[in-house]
């Protein structure tokens, strides 16, 4: 092997060193922190204090809703910087992982990536332990990878695999193919990769496809379950519904205790349709078990919409998730939960309709959720987005605060030539994510048509 083949260049244009198969090491960017100033959003108006804690220089986005950018101690936010909004993410263009230092007020970047989209910007994510590490990808010889940034040190390892979601002992990542999850949910992978269009999978793929688990310590990766495995498992009430499918796996996700992997799985039929249900599997790839069909799954709501957004309780054994439980007798969109096994279906609220991407408070107590555009039940006229905090316990909903999120599509998220382009470039969601102890939240907004991130301090509003 030549020296060439040893050396590559990462997206920020420094030399990377294999030190392993497939397992690179380099020095990332040494940027200063910069100072600004963080402004407060419509202060004494709404029902928590909230501030702007990004400068207007440029796109901001917080990763997703289940995913806490606080870094372990709560000093600091990892977001991803944008390189543009309002058009369609390019192969070969760069993103910044950014680092906001809340008690000074400053941020730095610490990487630069080619792996990033405009719904989960480039799925940064701190380890869990400790405020050393970063998680994101990048894309390194025409493939996502995961790479680890070390803050402290400004040393950096890409590995094997990508990353969806990262174990909460740092351990393992899990990710489905990122190169093609454009095709049936665009903006949660990578760009596209050349000539603009991914690569849909082949009935042939389903045995070499599927969910795959990179060892970091080992660097080692494999396919923990096939798509095939996922079609074997599913429900016999959705076997008519998949029959001559090709199968796509979408959101991947940890339980907090490390235990088990949450999975969307979808399947096209002649390159149409989602025909979404969802799995539970321990993180070791066994017990897969589908806890939700496709028929319950998609049920339409009076209203508009069908199921969506599952995501784990803390305690790690439920689920919560937007449903219409038709089987119950229920025809609008309600928050719900079950077990990973499917069983315990529990109707949340009868009063407070479904919406968004909801989340559980430890103590089961308080939910928080957004909104869509479209979802008008929840939304004003004005067509800004709640931020809903709901208490379980008495029935009754706080709106913390209203978040515009126009960056050009007005009310209209997907304009036609998205549509055409199959981008989503005009589409911010909010995202409310709660902060480590639970006394925060952050989110995504546009008050001037500009992404930015957004920290609520609801404290007084759960004690």
């Amino acid at each position: 092997m030549n020296r060439k083949e040893f050396l590559y260049k990462t997206t920020a244009g420094f030399t990377a060193l294999m030190v392993a198969p497939s397992l690179w090491a380099f020095r990332t960017i040494e940027e200063g922190w910069k100072s600004f100033d963080f402004r407060p959003f419509r202060k004494g108006e709404t029902a928590a204090p909230i501030i702007q804690v990004t400068p207007n220089d440029g796109y901001y986005l917080h990763t997703f809703y289940d995913i806490c950018p606080w870094s372990p101690s709560g000093r600091y936010l990892a977001l991803t910087k944008l390189p543009y909004q309002q058009r369609k993410p390019v192969w070969g263009d760069i993103a910044e992982i950014c680092v906001v230092d809340l008690e000074n007020q400053a941020i730095r970047t610490v990487y630069r990536t080619k792996a990033w989209s405009f719904q989960v910007g480039a799925n940064v994510q701190w380890n869990h332990v400790a405020d050393r590490y970063l998680y994101t990808n990048d894309i390194i010889n025409g493939k996502p990878v995961c790479v680890r940034i070390d803050v402290n040190s400004g040393e950096a390892i890409a590995f094997s695999g990508a990353k969806y979601d990262v174990s909460p002992d740092g351990r393992s990542v899990v990710s489905p193919n990122l190169l093609n999850m454009n095709i049936h949910q665009y903006g949660y992978g990578v760009p596209d990769p050349p000539p603009g269009k991914p690569k849909p999978f082949m009935p042939e793929d389903r045995v070499h496809e599927g969910l795959w688990k990179t060892d970091l310590e080992r660097d080692k990766t494999t396919l923990l379950v096939t798509i095939d495995q996922f079609f074997d498992a599913v429900a016999e009430s959705d076997r008519k519904r998949y029959r001559d499918s090709i199968g796509y796996l979408f959101h991947s996700k940890f339980n907090r205790q490390g235990t088990r992997i949450l999975q969307v799985f979808r399947a096209q039929v002649d390159s149409k349709g989602r025909n979404a249900s969802l799995f539970t599997l321990d993180a070791d790839g066994q017990a897969l078990t589908q806890c939700l069909t496709a028929e319950k799954w998609n049920q339409r709501a009076r209203l508009g919409g069908s199921g969506n957004h599952p995501n784990w309780h803390p305690d790690g054994e439920r689920v919560i998730m937007n449903c219409i439980p038709t089987w119950l007798g229920y025809t609008d969109m309600l928050f719900c939960s079950f077990d990973y096994r499917g069983n315990q279906f529990t109707v949340l609220s009868e009063k407070h309709l479904g919406s968004g991407h909801p989340t559980m408070h430890p103590d089961s107590r308080y939910l928080l959720t957004d909104a869509y555009p479209k979802q008008t039940y929840v939304v004003p006229e004005s067509g800004e987005i709640p931020i809903r905090l709901i208490d379980l316990k008495y029935d009754k909903e706080v709106t913390v605060c209203t978040m515009p999120t126009d960056v050009g599509g007005g009310s209209n998220q997907y304009l036609p030539e998205d549509r055409i382009t199959g981008g989503s470039h005009h589409k911010l969601d909010p995202h409310p994510a709660w902060s480590r102890n639970y006394t925060q939240v952050c989110f995504n907004g546009a008050p001037g048509g500009q992404r930015q991130v957004f920290i609520a301090d609801i404290n007084a509003l759960i004690s």
